[in-house]
């Protein structure tokens, strides 16, 4: 009988608890945890996060997991591996002794989550349980030093502080829990297997032939060349916080693992998680996706927070969900991810305009209203708490008003989020073919985009800012002056004199660019949290506002969002869920999360500017950098690899082969690779002549070539259809017509 059934094969064996170097296979509930204990030190430790870990590479799906363990001054590399869904292949190896090895021991602990017993068989080597008929046996190259038994690992940990390492009186062969007790002194390194098997034969073999195999072959690195390492990162921060939460029994990405936050559902650090995972693998983006529309409430608003403790269900958060469920459509072309997605977020677009809009003009304040029994509900803070930013001083000048319960302000932040949100809703509306919604929405879109490009407007400092709603514009702005980009609402006059402040020294710019607050505001000193510090979702959505408008200041904010991210990620391995724009650092000592998921948005744009998948300009691949590989990266083609060399030819391929290839250097632009149809549309950079080869699947198919509708020449080399480009100008269109397969 299965113990967990929500979670397929492929994923079963994961770090999924909060014990980050601890393995489960999840349908079992069977564990296998190293615990670490000093003698220098007098205790053991479950291996706590960050201090006494340092995070290495994590598959989605498990595999490869690798770490770093620092206790005491010592230092061992750990790595799992798994050659099949059911097997693991382990190893640890000494790096760094911190005192005499026979002193520092590891442990590998046994146990399943039923309080079945775990048998150790001297004959085989192996610790064995059995939970529904199937058994897990856990062998070791080198047999341990010494096997004892606990009632679960804490019973361990207190054996080892009255006890200390000398000691046998635990000894034993049977257990809830068998403890494999090795030291450094004796196995500095180590190769360790667990197999699931349906016989316990079987199980102990498979594990013995993972000892007795090759070793296996490293991945590659899923990004290399220009912004070397940005995929790879993404895929490691979202591996090592995704975990299972047990509160809800479903897997999910949580916003830390650090922070203990598996059963903490924020909507938008789960909608961001969502975006991100489905880069890499289209079902664990759902999943996350699914988790944070699971949150909306019968009024029709999507909780700002859930947990086992509280429901904020007075309170939403900005309504960014529409526009990362229609990302994630374009990208895996799921078209059932916007059936189960339309209905609520439409319901909670209407939901804002209804209950956030007191003065009915068309724009909205943050807001709390009367309902549940949420910590803050009712309070100027729990208002504050749907911008997202609750601590920030462009909420200093708002006043809540307890009768209409929000704020006194008008949010630029939250009504552009809101705007894009309807314009969102309505392209879902359409590819749904709900003809009504899609015009009701982009109506609703437009007009508030007018809205804001009248109102929101500050002449005199040139920007958008909040304002009062019966009066002035406050004095703090922040980043979510650029949101109108993000929804379309500036005109181009607007967007010049705006974007004119992200390099100003005064406000926006500096080494360390875009503070949640401008410099030059006297909250910027406070440095706490929203006030002056750097948030990569801030960055993430600035620099899709930029990316919609065409405008250069895109790609700088790209690279200098990755280099801010790699300054604490390569030399500690630390994911920021905030960044000093003082200092680049993270600044864990201030309660600053150093491991948060959304940190990865930074890279996420170091990924984007080689291969994209958006609103604005489609599919997308740009040539005009440094030679790149990567991938396997979602697609509407599926997996695909790309690879640019460094005259700036593009290869595209997925598992069946080349996909095309072209050596006209410069950006890509809404690529579709369809039954009947490959077309690309040349767009920066692109000029002058060069050449389209199609891969040999679609070259059986050839039928004809055009660049904007002119017939091109084409020839056959290798079996591949090479179409012949000349003079070919930004803006030129190649549509390649296949027949049906």
């Amino acid at each position: 009988m299965l113990v967990h059934k929500t979670i397929s094969v492929a994923e079963a064996w994961n770090t999924w608890s909060e014990r980050p170097a601890e393995l489960v296979f999840l349908p079992l509930g069977v564990r296998i945890a190293p615990v670490l204990y000093s003698a220098k030190e007098r205790r053991a430790t479950t291996i706590r996060a960050p201090e006494e870990i340092r995070f290495g590479r994590h598959g989605l799906a498990g595999d490869p997991i690798e770490f770093q363990t620092r206790f005491a001054g010592t230092r061992v590399d750990f790595a799992y591996r798994k050659p099949d869904p059911f097997v693991i292949d382990a190893r640890w190896n000494l790096r760094k002794s911190g005192e005499w090895g026979l002193r520092h021991w590891i442990v590998l602990c046994l146990s399943a989550e039923g309080g079945e017993t775990v048998r150790f068989d001297a004959t085989s080597g192996a610790a064995i349980v059995s939970v529904g008929g199937r058994f897990v046996a856990l062998v070791a190259k080198e047999a341990p030093v010494l096997v004892t038994g606990h009632g679960d690992v804490d019973g361990l940990l207190q054996d080892f502080d009255i006890n200390g390492y000398f000691d046998k009186s635990t000894r034993a062969e049977r257990a809830p829990m068998l403890a494999l007790r090795f030291n450094l002194e004796m196995s500095p390194d180590q190769h360790f297997s667990a197999a699931v098997a349906d016989s316990e034969a079987l199980a102990v073999a498979k594990a013995r032939a993972v000892l007795d195999g090759p070793d296996g072959e490293a991945d590659p690195a899923l990004q290399a060349g220009r912004h070397a390492g940005a995929l790879d990162a993404v895929r490691d921060v979202l591996g090592w916080n995704t975990l299972f939460d047990r509160h809800h029994r479903r897997p999910t990405t949580a916003a830390s693992r650090i922070w203990g936050l598996g059963d903490a559902v924020w909507f938008n650090d789960q909608c961001f998680a969502a975006l991100m995972a489905g880069v890499l693998d289209t079902a664990a983006g759902r999943r996350n996706l699914d988790i944070a529309l699971a949150q909306a409430t019968p009024q029709g608003n999507v909780a700002c927070l859930v947990n086992p403790k509280d429901d904020w269900v007075d309170r939403s958060q900005a309504p960014h969900g529409a526009f990362v469920a229609w990302t994630m459509y374009l990208r895996s072309r799921e078209r059932s991810l916007l059936d189960d997605a339309f209905e609520p977020l439409a319901r909670n677009q209407l939901w804002w305009r209804t209950h956030r809009d007191p003065d009915g003009r068309g724009l909205v304040s943050c807001g709390t209203s009367d309902l549940g029994d949420a910590m803050y509900r009712g309070t100027a803070f729990g208002a504050r708490n749907e911008s997202g930013m609750d601590n920030s001083p462009t909420h200093d000048e708002a006043i809540y008003d307890a009768g209409t319960r929000t704020l006194s302000t008008l949010d630029v932040g939250l009504n552009s989020a809101l705007a894009l949100d309807a314009e969102m809703l309505s392209a879902m509306a359409g590819e749904l073919g709900r003809l009504e919604d899609a015009a009701h929405f982009a109506r609703l879109a437009e007009e508030s985009r007018q809205h804001i490009r009248r109102e929101l407007w500050d002449e005199t400092r040139g920007l958008f800012a909040n304002r009062q709603r019966g009066g002035g514009f406050v004095r703090s702005v922040s980043p979510t002056s650029f949101f109108p980009l993000l929804c379309g609402a500036a005109s181009r006059d607007q967007a010049v004199r705006l974007t004119g402040h992200l390099s100003d020294p005064h406000m926006f710019g500096g080494a360390f660019g875009l503070p949640n607050v401008a410099r030059s505001d006297p909250a910027f000193a406070d440095d706490i949290y929203w006030r002056g510090r750097i948030w990569p979702n801030v960055n993430y959505l600035v620099w899709q506002g930029l990316r919609r408008y065409g405008l250069p200041q895109a790609d700088e904010l790209a690279s200098t969002s990755f280099a801010l991210f790699e300054r604490s990620w390569r030399e500690h391995r630390h994911c920021g869920e905030n960044y000093s724009a003082l200092t680049g650092e993270i600044d864990a000592d201030r309660g600053n999360d150093v491991f948060y998921s959304w940190g990865a948005l930074l890279p996420m744009m170091a990924v984007a500017s080689v291969m994209d998948v958006g609103p604005w300009n489609g599919w997308e691949i740009d040539s005009r950098g440094a030679a790149v590989r990567l991938g396997p990266v979602i697609s509407p083609a599926g997996a695909v690899v790309v690879e640019i060399d460094d005259a700036g030819a593009v290869k595209v391929e997925n598992g069946s082969g080349l996909l095309f290839r072209t050596t006209l250097r410069g950006r890509l632009r809404h690529i579709r690779i369809e039954r009947g149809l490959v077309s690309v549309t040349f767009a920066e950079g692109c000029r002058g002549s060069a050449v389209f080869t199609l891969g040999v699947e679609a070259s059986r198919r050839f039928v004809v070539a055009r660049l904007d509708a002119v017939a091109l020449v084409t020839q056959i080399r290798d079996g591949c259809v090479e179409v012949d480009l000349d003079d070919v100008e930004p803006g030129a269109r190649l549509d390649v017509h296949l027949a049906p397969a």
